[in-house]
């Protein structure tokens, strides 16, 4: 009985120490990571500040209300913009602990996870950025009266506004990996999916509502992409159930 629990604990230990040894390369790669965007942290703040810096006045700027938000602010930029950029091996560590216990067709599946969610999300970012970014921005500035108010952005503030919006369209381009994951898997169907876009349009507008601050224009930026995104989805579902149906 204790050589059969011995046996049974030995694959456990290597199990964890494999873990360990994971998380060890991830917290390596984040901090170098954050190392890097830590120098350049001026600089990538100023890049996402760029879009509301565009349509402001000549000569506007950013203001700190507290003697170290400056220097907190470039902290945070550089440890959200760290796990940003190490985030592809994030999901390659996560991939080759799990890769062990998985058949071969799984792993060739895998492979096109890490690689479609990495570049889902970078791709959701940036769309984030160049697309819509300059209508939101526009827009809360066409709601101000400058007679009446006098608009200072604050480092702090803004930086977060800005991570929220990036981390909810980076999420929102995952919808297809999902989908697709989902009728790989076979815990839903094509059919099923098919039959519940009709409530697609009003679920987008509820999700963006959640995801995205209480302005219409932004709302419908993100609903947009996300009835596209579900159209892809029910493609690349279709294009599986076809796969393994045959």
């Amino acid at each position: 009985m204790t050589e059969q629990a011995s046996a049974s604990e030995a694959p456990l230990m290597e199990h964890l120490v494999e873990l360990r040894k994971a998380l060890v390369r991830v917290l390596l790669v984040a901090f170098v990571g954050f190392a890097i965007c830590l120098y350049y942290s001026e600089d990538i703040y100023l890049m996402l500040a760029a879009p509301l810096m565009s349509i402001l006045p000549e000569k506007s700027h950013f203001i700190a209300t507290h003697p170290i938000e400056a220097w907190v602010t470039y902290l945070k930029t550089a440890f959200f913009c760290g796990l940003f950029f190490s985030s592809p091996f994030m999901f390659f560590s996560i991939w080759k602990f799990i890769a062990p216990g998985l058949k071969k067709s799984e792993k060739k599946w895998g492979v096109a996870f890490v690689a479609s969610t990495s570049l889902c999300f970078v791709a959701g970012a940036l769309f984030g950025y160049f697309e819509v970014f300059p209508y939101v921005f526009s827009f809360f500035l066409s709601i101000i009266n400058p007679d009446n108010i006098v608009f200072l952005p604050q480092m702090d503030s803004y930086l977060s506004f800005v991570f929220k919006l990036i981390l909810a369209f980076g999420l929102t381009f995952e919808i297809p990996v999902l989908m697709t994951l989902l009728s790989l898997s076979g815990i839903v169907t094509f059919k099923a999916m098919f039959s519940f876009q009709r409530y697609m349009i009003v679920s987008a507008f509820i999700v963006s509502a959640i995801l995205t601050p209480p302005d219409w224009v932004t709302q419908i930026l993100m609903a947009l992409p996300i009835i596209a995104l579900y159209q892809l989805g029910l493609l690349l579902a279709w294009i599986v159930g076809k796969k393994q149906s045959a």
